[in-house]
């Protein structure tokens, strides 16, 4: 199973809504690894790694979830690392 990684900018009114704690949620039902932080500019940025299909099942359930909230999602390719052996919130 090939590695991957993904850096996900999640735009729209996604802070202050539990974004970054339903996403640490949802990431434990999945093979996935990385963070999820919240930035100045009201943007929420998250860094994934696993199997492709892991990751984007992953990120199509967190979109599922804040639907009403998000209003664009830029998902770029991210150069994979060993140092995330979880996923975890970062302040």
């Amino acid at each position: 199973m090939e590695q991957t990684a993904r850096h996900v900018i999640f735009r729209g009114r996604v802070q202050g809504v539990g974004f970054r704690y339903t996403t640490h949620s949802v990431a434990r039902q999945y093979a996935v690894a990385g963070f999820v932080r919240n930035q100045p500019d009201g943007s929420v940025e998250m860094l994934v790694q696993g199997d492709a299909m892991e990751i984007d099942n992953f990120i199509a359930d967190v979109q599922a979830e804040f639907a009403g909230h998000i209003r664009d999602t830029q998902i770029e390719p991210a150069v994979f690392s060993p140092h995330y052996t979880d996923f975890r919130i970062v302040l």
